[in-house]
């Protein structure tokens, strides 16, 4: 399926990138009362499973719904073990999913990649009433040095660096939508220890820099290379805090 931005090449790279922070992602579950008999959710722009892997091992009914065929296939591969996975292709704006069927729709890192207010409206028509949705990030602890460093080397080359959307405050953009109610954020820092070759070729997967350095993007993620690789070490920790955005809908 065709959207707007193609993350065909960027699909094997997406593997190496951190999960989500469990406190985080428990808190979710407890917000969205996922206890009990057995639930389902929807997981829209599941790309390589993060998400939907720990869905997966809490038993819940999963759909996950991804529109890039390498993505689509890398997550097919690896939740292969799991019979509660399904998986379909489609957007957040155009799931293909049977209306109130869901308990929880979530939005690993895929929310600010949809039309927001078209996805909000889907979401609406898929949740069951007093059912959850769900969207969160990862973002990287930017004041880390190691970090700070990398985010030195970006802005050489894009001075005016732009983050968009995903670490913008999406409680207005929920709000507007008049759909959901009982809007909450909440956040948790996670400390990953990666392999430093794990770390660049997840940079190779960084969607957001590749649409803003364009033709550079390949020297760009190069010299980040270089930088980590002059540590003279094989792994690196790396903070990141997990951003959970959340919504119960109105019916």
């Amino acid at each position: 399926m065709k959207t707007e931005w193609d993350y065909t090449k960027l699909a094997d790279a997406y593997l190496k990138r951190p999960d989500y922070a469990e406190s985080a992602l428990r808190k979710m579950l407890s917000i969205a009362n996922m206890g009990g008999a057995r639930r389902s959710v929807c997981d829209v722009g599941a790309g390589a499973a993060h998400l939907t892997l720990f869905l997966a091992r809490e038993n819940f009914d999963v759909h996950a719904v991804e529109p890039n065929d390498a993505m689509r296939k890398n997550g097919m591969m690896r939740t292969e073990s799991y019979k509660n996975v399904t998986w379909f292709e489609g957007v957040g704006e155009h799931t293909g999913q049977q209306k109130d069927y869901f308990d929880l729709v979530t939005f690993g890192s895929s929310f600010n990649v949809c039309n927001r207010q078209e996805a909000l409206e889907e979401t609406q028509r898929i949740l069951k009433k007093d059912g959850y949705f769900a969207c969160m990030w990862n973002h990287r602890v930017l004041n880390d040095p190691v970090q700070a460093k990398i985010e030195a080397i970006i802005k050489s080359y894009v001075p005016d660096y732009d983050y968009g959307s995903r670490r913008e405050d999406q409680t207005e953009v929920i709000k507007e939508s008049g759909r959901f109610t009982n809007i909450q954020h909440f956040s948790s820092q996670v400390m990953h220890e990666m392999l430093v070759d794990d770390v660049i070729e997840g940079w190779r997967s960084h969607g957001t820099l590749e649409r803003q350095v364009g033709d550079k993007f390949p020297q760009v993620v190069d010299e980040i290379a270089v930088y980590l690789k002059s540590l003279k070490t094989s792994k690196i920790k790396v903070p990141y805090e997990t951003n959970v955005y959340m919504a119960k809908v109105i019916k």
